[in-house]
């Protein structure tokens, strides 16, 4: 998965490789301290679009390129922020939507996917068989 910020008036997004799961550990803690949620709720809320989980999310890519960088700092609109999800996330996603959603819903849901899977990119730290980005 990955984290794209686009601010208004900047030429080119910028990605970062969003891994739950390789994430430091000092970096959890001060997301959990700020949000108030712990790891895994935390991760999911990211997800569902919770906004103050999202400006923690971006603040702590921000902080790694910018040390001074300060929470207070991060201020984005809602157009600004979005994530996207690495082409081997959106097979796995596929897969369990062809197996599980229903049938009045399927070639829907699959064709929608299939567009996003041709314009995805892979992820370059993958190994192996790609997984959800959320952690249970």
């Amino acid at each position: 998965m990955y984290v794209v910020y686009q601010p208004e008036g900047s030429d080119e997004p910028k990605r970062w490789a969003y891994n739950p799961r390789r994430m430091l550990s000092a970096e959890r803690e001060r997301i959990e301290k700020l949000t108030g949620r712990d790891w895994s709720d935390f991760t999911g809320a990211v997800m569902k679009g919770n906004s103050l989980c999202r400006r923690a999310l971006l603040f702590v890519f921000l902080k790694r390129e910018h040390p001074a960088t300060r929470f207070e700092d991060v201020d984005f609109a809602w157009d600004e922020l979005r994530l996207e999800h690495t082409r081997g996330e959106l097979l796995l996603i596929r897969e369990q939507v062809a197996e599980n959603a229903s049938p009045d819903q399927r070639d829907a849901i699959l064709a929608s996917l299939d567009e996003d899977i041709a314009s995805a990119e892979d992820d370059p730290e993958s190994e192996g068989k790609a997984q959800l980005p959320v952690v249970a």
